[in-house]
């Protein structure tokens, strides 16, 4: 079993030069846009809770209004 261990590790600590054609650096370019990218998917998360905690906000205060009318006029 540790043999085949031994074998994985190996294989996955491949370098460029041994036949792995991935590469440990990313251009600058890529990494922007990458980032740009996380980003936007970020932005569009907060949107959707911000919405929603609004949402929240607004059926709390009907509720606490609707209990006042209703012990001012009962």
């Amino acid at each position: 079993m540790s043999h085949r261990l031994a074998e994985a590790l190996r294989r996955f600590r491949r370098s460029p030069e041994a036949g792995g054609e991935v590469s440990a650096r990313v251009s600058a370019a890529e990494f922007r846009a990458a980032a740009e990218q996380r980003l936007r998917a970020l932005e569009r998360e907060v949107a959707e809770v911000k919405g929603r905690v609004n949402g929240l906000i607004f059926v709390v205060v009907g509720a606490v209004i609707t209990q006042v009318v209703l012990r001012l006029v009962g």
